[in-house]
């Protein structure tokens, strides 16, 4: 198995805009109140603009994507703008090797931020074991920090 994480082009978006659909689409089966995600989740443009301006990446197995992520370098601080995995490829552990990757490509980042929707058991509990804190919550979203 040949994994590898890596900012994706524009020639990605396409696959990565039908990932995205297709993982937090399948958030209804764990909890979701109805069917939907981030915004821009299932949007083309927004997957290309995020491909353009360097925010996207990829994660490929065998030189297929499984996987991407939209990521925000602020400073010190990159934020994981969110995450996402094929769901025929969920629960093989690629989640958690594809946040070790951003943890590993980013040597110089102090602190990683995210969000994840405050009904969502599978995520909060998915960040909590990768050693991120929660550090506030609101009616919608559980924000997590972690720093190195």
């Amino acid at each position: 198995m040949n994994l590898q994480f890596m900012k994706a082009g524009s020639s990605d978006a396409l696959v990565l805009n039908a990932i995205s659909k297709l993982a937090f689409g399948s958030d209804v089966k764990v909890g979701a109140p109805s069917a939907g995600g981030p915004p821009g989740y299932m949007s083309l443009k927004y997957h290309m603009k995020m491909a353009k301006s360097g925010h996207l990446f990829k994660l490929t197995e065998n030189g297929l994507i499984i996987g991407g992520a939209v990521l925000f370098r602020n400073g010190d601080t990159l934020n994981i703008g969110r995450i996402f995995i094929d769901p025929k490829n969920f629960r093989k552990g690629y989640g958690t090797l594809m946040m070790r990757e951003i943890e590993a490509q980013f040597p110089d980042a102090k602190l990683f931020t995210l969000d994840t929707p405050a009904w969502n058991t599978r995520t909060n509990a998915f960040y909590t074991g990768l050693g991120y804190s929660e550090v506030k919550r609101d009616a919608d979203f559980v924000y997590y920090s972690k720093t190195r």
